[in-house]
């Protein structure tokens, strides 16, 4: 199922990635894509790609964790992240099984918190998702142990029904543009 929407997906989404390719490429010096090491199914550390949205001398460390994450945006960065287009590449992630269309997002490697406490959880034992059940009910503003609650919350009540609403919300979300903190 997975592959199949992701493919459809990359079908319909191919024209407006090739323009989000060459604004990125025109607008700053750098890669298109940004490559991230994350924390996948098992723990398993798996290269995600993101369309790049930060400068290529911003430190290596979670966005939260900068001082003042807007000064590393890219001048195209700040609308990217806002609309979730840089997400688009992470088609790929999903069509490599790497990534399912739902699930808990996958953590960046050094975030050794919610790693933990997803581990303790049972979290780590779910395909991570593009979108997921944390994401609809507060994305970037939630703490860590409010995120792995909602991923529990999840992983005990999977079902075809929960996964079409948090795409559906999903969708909504991002053209309402809710949730989005840098």
């Amino acid at each position: 199922m997975d592959v199949a929407v992701a493919m459809l997906t990359l079908f319909f989404a191919s024209v407006p990635m090739l323009v989000v390719a060459i604004l990125v490429r025109l607008t700053s010096p750098g890669n298109i894509v940004y490559w991230s090491d994350r924390v996948g199914q098992n723990n398993k550390i798996f290269r995600m790609p993101k369309f790049r949205t930060m400068r290529i001398d911003t430190p290596a460390v979670a966005t939260h964790l900068l001082g003042s994450p807007e000064q590393y945006l890219t001048p195209i960065g700040g609308f990217l992240r806002k609309s979730s287009l840089d997400e688009l590449p992470q088609i790929w992630s999903i069509l490599v099984g790497d990534m399912s269309l739902v699930g808990p997002r996958p953590a960046l490697f050094n975030q050794d918190d919610l790693i933990a406490l997803r581990t303790k959880n049972g979290v780590h034992e779910l395909v991570p998702g593009l979108t997921g059940w944390a994401q609809i009910n507060g994305r970037d503003e939630l703490p860590i142990p409010q995120k792995v609650a909602l991923d529990v919350e999840y992983l005990n009540n999977i079902s075809w029904l929960l996964d079409i609403k948090i795409i559906l919300n999903t969708a909504f979300k991002v053209l309402r543009r809710d949730g989005v903190t840098h």
